[in-house]
């Protein structure tokens, strides 16, 4: 077994392979990369048995055969190389020899039969989906999913998939967000939900991609496919909790605030805030919000005037100042809304501009009790 690649394109491939790989792996065989060579195609793989994902290269050979290498030592040695061909050949002493301009470098392998097979989908329901899309359906709702271990299922992204729309879910039951795209559907109906560790490295690769990505999924697996790349998950088992009966559906109150000057205000007077309940108070009338924090332990308080548009009962509503301030974070708005009801119902936060067409983002946030 021999092959010739490009040192650079080899390291870029494999570092993206790398973020499937385990800190600590309770098998020894998952700390390589499956090495697949078949004439001038590689097909490199990594899995922590949850999730597989392979990448096909294009190297110079006409061998076949597979082995598996050590990720973390390849990986440290290709990031020293300057850009140059690097030529593996497979030695009869259980090694790998790379050879390079200037040396040459021995790694033992070991036998690939040790590694674990990736799941073929059973009768699989398939979509398509722009990369980029979906990188920004899985940005805009991750981090609103919970790490509760005892609630597994609030500790993924819900998939909703229908001939109407595709529907993206995130709760960690403080904070919820719903993205949802009318102009794009799938076939038939389908739920399902994604764990967070795959979700980050599809969206680490396809941000900003105009790639068509194949998404494959059954009761038990999703697959996601495009370019020369192939993602392999199990999927979280559970039912989702029904995120709709928690979305208030009257909110007479509504305020509607510039977005940046909205997020400095909050970060501003929260450093103020009680450091276990991170509360601040709006205090909404007439055209003029009113934020205010106050940790009375150690007699610290702030408070900070914003001009706003308001139409509504005056009102007083307190809210945790992190998911606040993360959820304005993650919306690219000039402008939000603030739909309200009551000061124990949750707010609603919608970007008031800045959408493409069918594109809609709702953020529900819990409000905390006030101690007046």
């Amino acid at each position: 077994m021999k092959f010739i690649v490009s040192s650079s394109y080899l390291l870029k491939q494999l570092q993206v392979l790398g973020g499937v790989i385990n800190n600590s792996n309770t098998l020894p065989i998952l700390d390589n990369f499956l090495f697949e060579l078949s004439g001038p195609k590689l097909t490199v793989s990594a899995s922590d048995l949850e999730t597989t994902m392979s990448s096909v290269l294009e190297v110079e050979s006409d061998a076949e055969g597979s082995i598996a290498v050590p990720a973390r030592l390849l990986l440290d040695i290709l990031k020293t190389f300057p850009e140059q061909p690097l030529t593996f050949v497979m030695e009869d002493n259980n090694t790998i020899e790379i050879s390079s301009n200037h040396g040459k470098y021995a790694l033992a392998y070991a036998d690939a039969a040790e590694f674990p097979k990736t799941v073929e989908l059973s009768d699989p329901s398939a979509t398509s989906i722009v990369g980029d899309v979906l990188a920004t359906a899985i940005a805009k709702t991750i981090f609103a999913a919970g790490n509760d271990d005892l609630r597994p299922v609030m500790s993924g992204v819900f998939f909703q998939f229908s001939p109407e729309n595709l529907t993206f879910v995130a709760t960690d039951a403080h904070k919820l967000v719903k993205y949802q795209r009318t102009d794009l559907s799938a076939s038939e109906v389908a739920e399902f939900i994604m764990p967070k560790k795959p979700l980050n490295l599809l969206k680490g690769i396809l941000a900003g991609s105009e790639a068509e990505v194949k998404v494959e999924y059954n009761e038990s697996n999703a697959k996601f496919t495009f370019d020369n790349v192939e993602l392999v998950c199990r999927l979280i088992d559970g039912k989702y909790p029904n995120y709709e009966a928690v979305i208030p559906k009257e909110n007479p109150n509504k305020l509607v605030i510039d977005r940046v000057q909205f997020l400095g205000s909050a970060k501003r007077v929260s450093i103020f805030s009680n450091k276990t309940t991170h509360q601040i108070r709006l205090k909404i009338a007439g055209a003029e919000l009113n934020i205010s924090a106050e940790d009375i332990d150690y007699s610290n308080k702030a408070e900070e005037r914003l001009g706003c548009d308001y139409q509504g009962d005056d009102m007083q509503i307190g809210f945790n100042s992190r998911f606040l301030i993360e959820m304005l974070n993650n919306l690219s708005s000039d402008e939000v809304s603030l739909e309200m009801s009551l000061p124990n119902r949750a707010g609603i936060l919608t970007p008031a501009d800045g959408l493409d067409e069918g594109e809609y983002i709702t953020m529900l946030v819990m409000p905390v009790m006030l101690n007046n």
